[in-house]
């Protein structure tokens, strides 16, 4: 009979553990991630020279700094979470022949995409999810020519609709979507979402019990680019 007390004291730490988990992971989490940054006027100047010519990705400086990854949202106990992972680990250029952008392609180095916490991220890396180790890099493509003659030279934005081939794990979808631009000084620069549900490139959502993951989202873009 002894035994029944820490029977009953054991029954009662799980039940406690298992009811207060979920909330117990949304305080560590600190609510939602701050939104995947866009391209922002902030600082910015006048352009110099013209578009024609080929560009090169690069760091960028604040607030224009050089990101891609993903927003995804999470219901937990029927609340919804966003989460938002990103990597400054991006590559790419363009060409632009007078005011029309002939092609443009970045690559995203996938196991650099971090979120707030650790396990999350190892799990995204995994073969079930993004499988880093197979598939290293996700692409972004301009599929189609696009005149960038509307793009302001006075530091302001313009938004213009491109056609973006998405890679991940070797799959390829297309979408069109509005791209956000701005000439600043020497730079160009553009943000933009593409919308992605998992499963059209096999990534496979994951759910903890207490937390599922939505089964659509988005793949974010911030590029700086400098002339070559």
């Amino acid at each position: 009979m002894r035994r029944l007390p820490w029977i009953i004291g054991a029954l009662v730490v799980v039940i406690v553990v298992v009811i207060a988990a979920p909330y117990l992971y949304r305080a560590a989490r600190g609510g939602d991630d701050a939104p995947a940054p866009t391209v922002s006027i902030d600082g910015a100047e006048a352009a110099t020279g013209d578009l024609d010519g080929s560009w090169v990705v690069v760091p960028g400086t604040a607030p224009n700094e050089t990101s891609a990854g993903y927003t995804v949202d999470e219901i937990l106990r029927g609340e919804p979470v966003t989460v938002v992972g990103s990597t400054s680990e991006v590559s790419g250029e363009a060409t632009i022949s007078g005011t029309v952008l002939e092609s443009a392609s970045f690559d995203v180095q996938v196991a650099g995409i971090e979120t707030d916490i650790d396990r999350r991220d190892e799990q995204a890396r995994s073969p079930q999810i993004l499988d880093a180790g197979a598939h290293p890099f996700a692409t972004l493509t301009v599929a189609e020519p696009v005149d960038l003659a509307s793009v302001p030279t006075d530091g302001t934005t313009a938004s213009i609709p491109m056609e973006i081939d998405l890679t991940i794990k070797g799959t390829t979808v297309r979408e069109e979507i509005e791209v956000t631009v701005l000439r600043t000084g020497d730079n160009l620069i553009a943000s933009g979402a593409v919308p992605l549900t998992w499963a059209e490139v096999g990534v496979e959502p994951p759910s903890l019990g207490f937390v599922a993951v939505e089964p659509s989202g988005t793949i974010d873009f911030l590029v700086s680019l400098a002339r070559r």
